[in-house]
């Protein structure tokens, strides 16, 4: 309710401000986001393994943020960059199981362009929630294809979501969700329109199309970590072919805006979620993705707009992702009203060449227990170290014993700054997932907890499932929060060996304090055809010993379920097992009956 009144307000306050306003005061919005991509995987940067043209020509034609931070990993760099606060205040607090989840309170950049009459879309991956109200069209994007977990395990035609539906994708994912965007901006050119395209790559599954991996099939980089003997070429070569294949696509992109002559009246930004996924040319830097050191925070920062911001613009000021909410809305002309307090800042006087610098403030980072401080001039790392980072780049001098007073004040403000993230984290820690805040809601193998001997198909439990479900003392649950009492359709998304069939499944609700009896009629139903088809294909996967494991599942309605509103426990356990093993579980859909 919370959330719906202040959208409300923002869509009042954004459409009287539109009518009295010319469409050339709200300019489009493109912003592409780049998955595990460091601040070295660019040619612009000098790296000379790759040629990136398309991303280099927004640095030439637009402004460049050279020294830009985001988060050590994924999940909290989409958080900052959706609200503009640092991500322990939004709830998230880590990449799965339920830790990656935006609180539903939070407005984001996208509500705040939707309610100023932008049509809005997001392609890609989302990272911040599955289920409604915290699923992307719940989050101000009209539409949404994609997917919303932290990673996925194959990128040749997976299953996607699209606007909530499971639909299968067509191709590679980056083309794919590419060709989606072309058609958005192009049944929308006649109106302001912003478009999120939070590319997937080059985080793993190292899936590269032979067309960008035959020029690094054998390719020895020419310019390597700095601690050379830490990398490992084959990672570092699909990563190359990854990001010249991001680099094609944002072409197709900047070239439909051309052709559309949508050219200057569009703001176009790129940027990264964190450091490099693995130990490869980083500019020298220290770290890569999850560090709180430069390597594993600085990110490209790439921002045109034609016309508007000046050619080739570069500055040194420190910025973030938490800046890009402020500076978005304002160069777009869009009230920035919240009832919370954004952490960061507008750096649009920058941009429109106001100013050349502004006031110095802290930015810190978080990741788990470690904590980093950066200042215009120093970093102040995790280990009470201290760095000038104009003059040592790489943090290879602590100089804070040359400056004791300095070194004393940025610890207090680091410790001051960590105690309140984490008490936070503490305080978000364990909620229930939403089930019934929408017609339709997923409960994933990633959102679950195993019992007994099932175990998960892969270490991370982004996009995993269940398997070794060998006994009837055997079960699943997931902790939810009901949000509408009634009669729900139970589908679960399974796969079972010829042989196996025959189980007989039930879900039950058991309420909180109960000991885990059954509140209710449970939906129960036999496991009559089996189900086993092969895992996908993994030839184009260009890294040995990867665990990502993707097949197929097949629909299984157990029948309906009466859930009352309120905090319980889903459980699905076994009553009959005729077979070896029960079956394997992707997730559960659960259908609110009218």
């Amino acid at each position: 309710m919370i959330k719906l009144r202040t959208t409300l307000c923002l869509i009042i306050i954004a459409f009287s401000r539109l009518n009295e306003s010319t469409a050339d005061d709200y300019p489009n919005v493109v912003i592409f986001l780049a998955d595990d991509q460091g601040w070295g995987d660019l040619s612009v940067s000098g790296n000379t393994n790759l040629a990136t043209p398309h991303i280099d020509s927004l640095a030439h034609d637009g402004a460049t943020i050279e020294h830009f931070y985001v988060c050590a990993v994924c999940a909290p760099t989409r958080a900052e960059f959706l609200t503009g606060r640092y991500h322990p205040r939004t709830g998230v607090s880590g990449v799965s199981t339920g830790d990656e989840r935006l609180n539903a309170d939070e407005v984001t950049i996208a509500d705040h362009f939707k309610a100023a009459g932008y049509a809005t879309a997001a392609f890609g991956k989302w990272h911040n929630g599955t289920q409604p109200p915290l699923h992307p069209n719940y989050r101000g994007f009209d539409e949404f294809y994609g997917f919303t977990s932290g990673h996925w395990g194959h990128y040749f035609s997976p299953p996607l979501d699209n606007n909530g539906q499971r639909v299968r994708g067509n191709g590679f994912v980056v083309d794919d969700f590419t060709d989606h965007a072309i058609e958005f901006i192009k049944a929308n050119r006649e109106q302001p329109f912003f478009c999120y395209l939070p590319f997937n790559t080059p985080h793993s599954p190292m899936m590269v199309p032979d067309r960008w991996y035959e020029k690094f099939t054998d390719f020895d980089p020419t310019m390597k970590h700095r601690d050379s003997e830490k990398e490992d070429v084959a990672m570092t070569r699909a990563a190359l072919a990854l990001c010249e294949n991001i680099d094609w696509n944002v072409g197709r992109v900047l070239q439909t805006l051309d052709e559309l002559q949508l050219r200057n009246d569009t703001i176009v930004v790129y940027f990264s979620d964190n450091g490099p996924n693995s130990w490869r040319w980083n500019g020298g830097m220290k770290g890569r993705k999850g560090s709180v050191d430069e390597g594993g925070l600085r990110s490209p920062f790439f921002l045109r707009w034609p016309g508007s911001v000046p050619k080739g613009l570069k500055t040194s000021q420190v910025a973030g992702a938490i800046d890009l909410l402020p500076t978005l809305t304002e160069l777009a002309n869009i009230e920035c009203t919240s009832a919370k307090p954004l952490d960061g800042r507008s750096f649009a006087p920058l941009l429109r060449g106001a100013t050349t610098e502004l006031p110095e403030r802290p930015l810190f980072s978080i990741w788990r227990n470690k904590v980093s401080l950066r200042t215009q001039q120093y970093r102040f790392d995790n280990d009470g170290h201290l760095f000038d980072i104009a003059a040592d780049p790489g943090q290879q001098t602590d100089i804070a014993h040359e400056h004791p007073e300095l070194a004393t004040e940025l610890s207090l403000q680091t410790k001051q700054f960590q105690q309140e993230m984490q008490a936070l984290a503490t305080a978000y820690a364990n909620r229930p997932f939403h089930v019934g805040y929408g017609p339709s809601t997923t409960l994933p193998a990633r959102d679950g907890v195993a019992h007994g001997t099932i175990q998960r198909s892969a270490k991370a439990p982004n996009n995993s499932f269940f398997e070794n479900w060998t006994s009837t003392d055997d079960s699943i649950t997931w902790d939810v929060d009901v949000g509408r009492a009634g009669k729900y359709e139970v589908v679960v998304y399974y796969t079972c060996a010829n042989g196996d069939q025959g189980a007989e499944l039930q879900l039950a609700m058991e309420a909180q304090g109960t000991n885990g009896s059954t509140q209710g009629d449970p939906a129960t139903a036999f496991v009559t055809e089996a189900f086993d088809p092969p895992l996908y294909d993994k030839s184009k996967e260009r890294v040995p010993r990867s665990h990502y494991f993707v097949k197929d599942f097949k629909p299984l309605t157990l029948g309906h379920l009466q859930l009352s509103k309120g905090q319980c426990a889903l459980r699905l356990k076994a009553l009959k097992k005729p077979g070896r093993d029960v079956i394997d579980v992707h997730s559960i859909d659960l259908n609110l009956l009218p």
